[in-house]
């Protein structure tokens, strides 16, 4: 039996208890800024007049600030305090939408998205990390539950962000109130949070000395590379349902458009359930065999969807390939935070910031050996990067 598992009974304070409140408020302010922005930037395209170019280029502002300038989390974790950190740049996050919302040209509107970006990548290191301490306190797995918070605060936020829309909601009054809602939560977690120093939950020898830089001894450069990969086909896999979902199920399928949105749905729906049970999977079984598993559904169901032929096997496999990727970014993201010899702040930061490349580097690639061959060939590469995880998930295991 994991002696994790053995210790999940073990009752935590009630210190822990409120920063475990807190951590799960923040995760949900995350999810839930953006994705009120969503259901409206068709109405932005329009009313700025901007064609599909200029408007892609508005958009990929946002992953563009957070590639750029995401490695400064680790710095401003150890400057601060991962809890400190999580709570300013979400209040940066949140700051950003009345701006989307008062955009008059493209170029205000892509600042406001690079702010937004910025200040999400560093959102999601600090909180991650801080998410790790209070893991700690507990001495058992709850990462899995901060992201499923997430996942259903993101539904929230665009079911939300689609009625003020279709209702006819001006925009400002829209984005104006979540901005003040999100802000006085902000302002409300702060307080919840676990004092003292980064280090104080960790039991390695694993120190942060004022003054130090981000240190990463040889024998952790491997472990962080191969965590940086796992977490890039993570990525990838999670982005596909999104990306080529709706447009595989019409090019391919000849589905229906209802039935064309299904994967996406099935997929969001399936990766929620799986981190809703995923900390005390990962406390019976270990988080590397968990990791190897959920490769193996996350290739399994994309295969099941391609060699279907048949928009309700791709519908299914869609949902087991959600059901697999679930686990993968939030045990990759506590491994990294673990590595003995590096601040948790520093290796969340660094797997992030390379994780992104695959929601920034798979879409590309598919479509590119789509217009080679075609999406149905294309989309193996998904199952690949299933298969990759699968052989990469020793690197979440425990090290001391």
């Amino acid at each position: 039996m994991n002696r994790t598992f053995q210790e999940a009974n073990a009752r935590p304070d009630s210190e822990a208890r409120r920063a475990r409140f807190g951590v799960s408020a923040l995760f949900s302010i995350n999810g839930f800024t953006y994705t009120n922005v969503v259901p409206w930037l068709p109405v932005i395209k329009t009313q700025l007049g901007l064609n599909n170019t200029e408007f892609g280029l508005a958009i990929a502002a946002m992953p563009t600030g957070a590639i750029l300038t995401g490695m400064l989390a680790g710095p401003l974790i150890h400057w601060f305090g991962s809890g400190r950190t999580a709570v300013g740049t979400s209040l940066v996050s949140v700051g950003a939408l009345p701006f989307i919302a008062l955009a008059h040209d493209w170029w205000m509107l892509a600042t406001s998205l690079f702010v937004l970006g910025c200040a999400d990548a560093w959102t999601d290191s600090a909180q991650n990390s801080h998410g790790l301490r209070v893991q700690r306190r507990y001495r058992r797995t709850i990462i899995n539950t901060f992201h499923a918070v997430w996942s259903l605060a993101a539904v929230s936020g665009g079911l939300l962000g689609a009625a003020m829309a279709g209702s006819g909601t001006p925009i400002l009054w829209h984005l104006g109130g979540v901005t003040v809602l999100l802000g006085t939560a902000n302002l409300l977690v702060a307080g919840m949070l676990l004092p003292g120093p980064e280090h104080s939950e960790r039991q390695d020898g694993t120190n942060t000395q004022d003054g130090e830089g981000a240190r990463f001894p040889v024998h952790s450069l491997a472990l962080l590379a191969m965590l940086s990969v796992l977490l890039m086909f993570a990525g990838g896999i999670e982005d596909s349902a999104a990306s080529w979902g709706a447009v595989y199920m019409t090019s391919e399928l000849s589905a229906p458009l209802f039935l064309a949105a299904m994967p996406f749905v099935a997929c969001q729906s399936m990766m929620t359930v799986g981190r809703l049970l995923g900390d005390r999977v990962t406390d019976r079984f270990g988080p590397a065999t968990v990791g190897r598993a959920c490769g193996a559904l996350a290739a399994g169901g994309m295969a099941i969807a391609l060699l279907g032929v048949h928009p309700v096997a791709a519908v299914i496999g869609f949902g087991v390939m959600g059901l697999g990727v679930s686990t993968l970014f939030p045990l990759t993201l506590a491994a990294a935070g673990s590595i003995p010899g590096v601040r948790t702040g520093d290796g969340v930061t660094v797997v992030s910031w390379l994780g992104r490349v695959g929601f920034l580097g798979f879409p590309p690639l598919v479509g590119f050996l789509a217009d080679s061959s075609d999406l149905g060939i294309a989309l193996w590469v998904i199952s690949g990067a299933g298969i990759g995880a699968l052989l990469l998930a020793s690197a979440l295991r425990p090290r001391t």
